[in-house]
């Protein structure tokens, strides 16, 4: 389930297939609104369930324990920190130490306890040590 919103004609919550793409949540939601800028929405990205896909918002963040939008933005430093509520696998596999395994293992946690409340919780993650936090956490926000 995914939750589509933004510039396209009928926002809303949509049942979709497991393997369906950005593309798919747009369509089911009837498609974009004639001029909505669709830069940085990579519309070939799969979907987790429970996230939502803005059409068309400026900076396009992903959002809720799946997350999509287009882009949560650049991957930490001048783009600003990478919001653990919004952030796509591959923006958290950006993220120094951080594969596409614990980038997962980060998205399927939020999924599953319906966001992360604060940046600590980051430190419940699956392969998350002190460590590992203490590099995160200048790079990664709410």
């Amino acid at each position: 389930m995914v939750d589509v919103g933004g510039k396209v004609r009928r926002p809303g919550i949509y049942r979709l297939p497991n393997g369906s793409r950005v593309a798919d949540a747009l369509a089911a939601a009837g498609g974009v609104r004639e001029g909505a800028d669709l830069t940085g929405l990579n519309r070939a990205r799969p979907l987790a369930d429970g996230e939502q896909v803005l059409a068309g918002m400026p900076g396009g963040a992903p959002v809720g324990p799946g997350a999509e939008a287009g882009s949560a933005g650049p991957v930490g430093g001048a783009g600003g920190p990478v919001s653990l509520n919004s952030a796509s696998v591959d923006q958290l596999d950006g993220l120094p130490g951080v594969g596409p395994v614990l980038a997962r293992h980060i998205v399927d946690y939020r999924a599953q306890h319906g966001g992360f409340r604060s940046v600590d919780e980051l430190r419940e993650v699956n392969g998350i040590g002190e460590r590992r936090f203490n590099d995160l956490q200048p790079l990664v926000r709410l």
